[in-house]
């Protein structure tokens, strides 16, 4: 499927989207790496903000204190979500889930 035409103003505002979606993702992720936000409090953030809804599971378990990759995907995997699921589509009881293990 061709990209759909864009304007240079319109892509250089998709751009700036871009970016600051990725910045304020990785400020999350290393928020929650040095403990300064917990995981229930990422939670209810991201019922407030977009950007930080879309981020993924797999993503944020890594960035847990004391969380590798390795140990991350058989957490996740223990719990039954999927690591590429994004943090606005996790139900009630996943969440439950994840705050239980931390």
């Amino acid at each position: 499927m061709p990209a759909p035409k864009m304007t240079d103003e319109q892509r250089a505002r998709a751009l700036e989207r871009a970016a600051e979606a990725r910045r304020v993702r990785a400020e999350v992720k290393q928020l929650l790496k040095t403990g300064s936000l917990t995981l229930d409090e990422l939670f209810v953030r991201a019922e407030e903000d977009e950007l930080i809804a879309g981020i993924k599971v797999g993503a944020v378990v890594v960035s847990m204190p004391r969380m590798g990759k390795v140990k991350a995907m058989r957490l996740l995997e223990e719990l039954g979500i999927d690591e590429k699921k994004r943090l606005r589509g996790l139900g009630s009881r996943q969440k439950e889930a994840l705050l239980g293990s931390f």
